[in-house]
């Protein structure tokens, strides 16, 4: 159980419509992201699911039960929707210990000690917090409080857990250990799951399915894999991606882009009735070579930024700038040479005015 159904939904503060006509289900089980930039609508949404925002028109609907309808004048409050919320915030309560702001919900639902016991038990030794229950919230770190906000969560046993930017707040090496963790808590609780961030690493590396909004409305959806490799128009490209895709315009020559200092090869298949063309190409599909080849375009090293496990590059052609993105860490002084590489299959052609991925077109 756990499913999510969101009909029609529309949401305005005063004149500034903030979801437009919203449909989205969400399967039992699903861990779906929400994904957008400030204000498109995500937080929004996710807060409407939970009952903390109202719908000016729609329905929704938590398994069989309706528990919005503007027409059928139905309004569940949050607390009798059988949600779990992580915020940004944590939302602890400083006063009280680790145990009893996990154990705080339970002692109100009127569960018996014993159960209430064993639960704090098992949810404090999942987030590996086993001897903390004692604590404040002021003596844990920031990744610690947020791991108390994770374990209670899993005490409650929730069917669906609603998590708004949960990790904003931590610094790199927690992001990464949370993201870990939460991914174990969805997995061992299985429950349903929706997730609102802005960091597209958290949606890639979590997500079952991947919804990207803006302004309001879905501009695609699917598994994160689709979003990234099948980008259904340029703001959805651009988006998605660290670093972000490169995208070059120019006009249509004997079967190549021609823009500034490159060119890159067409598939026969691909044409537009305007000459024009906006290619994408993502930064790691970009084949290198540090010695001359045949049919490879020379560019001269700009800027180069080793990360550790890989190297990130910019190279140019004329006044054409590429990001490339190696494996490994390498070495390069500026100003040198490199020869590039375009693989047609690896790219994405858009539709300069439009904006759409033409491969959808393709036949």
């Amino acid at each position: 159980m756990g499913q999510i159904l969101l009909d029609g939904i529309v949401k305005s503060y005063g004149k500034e419509v903030v979801v437009k006509n919203l449909d989205l289900l969400v399967e039992p089980g699903e861990f779906l992201t929400i994904l957008g930039p400030s204000g498109c609508g995500k937080t929004t949404t996710l807060r409407m699911i939970a009952g903390l925002e109202e719908p000016n028109q729609g329905n929704i609907k938590l398994d069989d039960k309706v528990v919005f309808s503007r027409n059928e004048g139905v309004v569940i409050p949050p607390e009798a929707r059988n949600l779990g919320l992580i915020f940004q915030s944590y939302a602890l309560w400083p006063h009280m210990t680790v145990e009893k702001n996990i154990t705080l919900a339970l002692k109100e639902q009127k569960i018996s000690k014993d159960e209430i016991a064993s639960r704090l038990a098992n949810a404090l030794n999942m987030v590996q917090l086993t001897g903390y229950a004692e604590r404040y919230p002021s003596e844990l770190s920031g990744g610690q409080q947020q791991r108390v906000a994770v374990a209670r969560l899993i005490a409650l046993r929730p069917t669906i857990l609603l998590m708004d930017e949960p990790l904003s707040n931590l610094d790199a090496k927690l992001r990464t250990e949370m993201r870990a963790s939460l991914k174990r808590l969805h997995r061992d609780l299985d429950a349903t799951t929706v997730y609102v961030t802005h960091d597209q690493i958290e949606a890639l590396t979590l997500s079952d399915r991947v919804i990207i909004m803006n302004e309001g409305q879905i501009m695609q959806e699917g598994s994160p894999y689709d979003i990234y490799h099948h980008p259904t128009n340029i703001f959805v490209a651009e988006f998605i991606g660290d670093p972000g895709i490169n995208l070059f315009e120019g006009n249509i020559e004997n079967g190549k882009l021609n823009c500034g200092g490159i060119s890159i090869p067409l598939p026969s298949n691909i044409s537009n009735n305007n000459g024009r063309l906006t290619v994408g190409v993502r930064p790691e599909k970009i084949e290198v070579s540090e010695s001359k080849k045949s049919g490879w375009q020379e560019v001269t090293t700009g800027i180069i930024q080793p990360t550790g496990a890989n190297t990130i590059m910019e190279v140019k052609s004329e006044d054409t700038s590429i990001t490339v993105l190696q494996n490994g860490f390498i070495n390069l002084s500026e100003n040198s040479k490199l020869w590039i590489n375009f693989d047609s299959e690896t790219l994405s052609f858009f539709d300069p005015k439009t904006q759409e991925n033409l491969r959808n077109k393709m036949v």
